[in-house]
């Protein structure tokens, strides 16, 4: 490990990236067991709850990249600090029943999307990758989006417990305080050395016009970006909704949870993996080849009968492909264009990502009020699939600088 990190600020930064995003993801993969709650308490509706975790998957997406340039130049604390912040405000609000009408656009959709942005796995992946080499940024990667994955294990297991001793606000409560307590590891996610070599570390002074014209321009990133917008229907539509489909279909009240653990904890599994074949193999290769089996995992959970042994046979199978995307993608982007850029980049192909986690969290709730039933949602998750196995396959993975843009 001595040889992995080039020194000790990609050390800490890796560190404190990890132990932040095992928070703030972990938290933000309870969401879908408050749904019955929040609609026992106040009176939420499935849309309207599906319509507040999509605002917030639209308010993180906005924000990713505009905190990406401000941590490109200025180091990641810098934004990682107020988003932790907002993230906590809206728990501790939630927790006081704050949940009705605005209060859980505001709260749920505003205040998480804004914490998200600047705190979750998707703007710090590309700010630790940028302390690493091209030969290890991939597994720097991968051990950033495993941390999530042990957060979103960790954390639903823990809303359960605490929603059996005493309710569901004191879970969003502790919740709270556990996001304010990240405040520390934060302040130690910093820019690379200067020493390093000026691949990796410069910061590139060009217009933000001029950057977002080249990669643009780009036919591989264009491909990259509309095929992230599939991961994010299919994460936001299952982490949402998958607590209400399961109850619906007469299964053990415990299976929801089980199956968000257990997505969790094989995440992890799955984005190590990912990020070690990602630095031998070819990434779109691998990202064709994740998705069409998210479309054959999906179709075998809807079209069998449902039993608790397909809910964990899922949880398992589909936590090994949930964010297992994110290691290549980021290396994709870092491949072609380098990583001066590499935090805003990978922000806006995360923006279309979170377009696509609106359609998931929004049209789940909506299907479910208007026929009952989230059949329909699945159906479109299972043909996006196999679009985004087809989408990746033409990408040129070759750096800019060796290659002619592809027009």
């Amino acid at each position: 490990m001595k040889n992995f990190f080039p020194n000790k600020v990609a050390l800490f930064t890796l560190l404190g990236a990890c132990f932040v995003v095992c928070v703030t993801m972990g938290v933000r993969q309870t969401f879908g067991l408050y749904s019955l709650d929040f609609n026992n308490t106040s009176g939420v509706s499935n849309t309207e709850f599906g319509l507040a975790i999509a605002v917030h998957a639209i308010f993180w997406g906005i924000f990713t990249p505009i905190f990406g340039r401000i941590s490109d130049k200025h180091g990641g604390y810098v934004v990682i600090i107020p988003a932790l912040i907002f993230y906590s405000i809206a728990m501790f609000l939630m927790s006081g029943n704050l949940i009705s009408g605005i209060w859980l656009q505001i709260n749920l959709g505003l205040l998480v999307g804004l914490g998200l942005a600047g705190a979750a796995g998707t703007i710090l992946t590309p700010m630790v990758s940028k302390h690493f080499p091209n030969e290890n940024r991939s597994k720097a990667a991968g051990y950033v989006t495993a941390c999530g994955g042990l957060g979103m294990f960790l954390f639903p297991i823990m809303a359960n417990i605490f929603k059996n001793i005493s309710d569901w606000q004191t879970s969003f409560l502790i919740f709270s305080v556990i996001l304010l307590i990240m405040l520390i590891p934060a302040f130690f996610i910093k820019l690379p050395e200067n020493k390093l070599d000026t691949v990796s570390s410069n910061i590139d002074s060009r217009p933000l016009g001029e950057v977002l014209k080249e990669s643009l321009a780009h036919k591989g990133f264009r491909l990259l970006i509309m095929g992230f917008f599939v991961c994010g229907f299919q994460i936001t539509l299952i982490a949402t909704h998958v607590p209400r489909y399961v109850q619906d279909k007469g299964l053990a009240d415990w299976t929801g949870m089980a199956i968000l653990a257990l997505i969790g904890f094989f995440n992890i599994i799955g984005t190590l993996v990912m990020g070690y074949l990602g630095d031998k193999y070819s990434k779109k290769i691998l990202l064709s080849g994740l998705y069409f089996l998210r479309g054959i995992t999906l179709i075998l959970f809807i079209f069998l009968p449902a039993s608790n042994l397909s809910a964990v046979l899922f949880g398992t199978s589909f936590g090994l492909l949930w964010l297992a995307t994110v290691p290549a993608t980021n290396g994709i982007v870092a491949q072609i264009f380098g990583t001066k850029n590499l935090t805003l980049l990978f922000g806006i192909v995360f923006l279309n990502h979170q377009f696509g986690s609106f359609l998931g969290a929004y049209l789940g709730g909506f299907f479910y009020d208007q026929y009952g039933s989230f059949d329909y949602a699945w159906y479109l998750a299972i043909l996006l699939s196999f679009v985004a196995t087809a989408l990746h396959l033409p990408i040129d993975e070759r750096p800019l600088n060796k290659v002619p843009q592809t027009p």
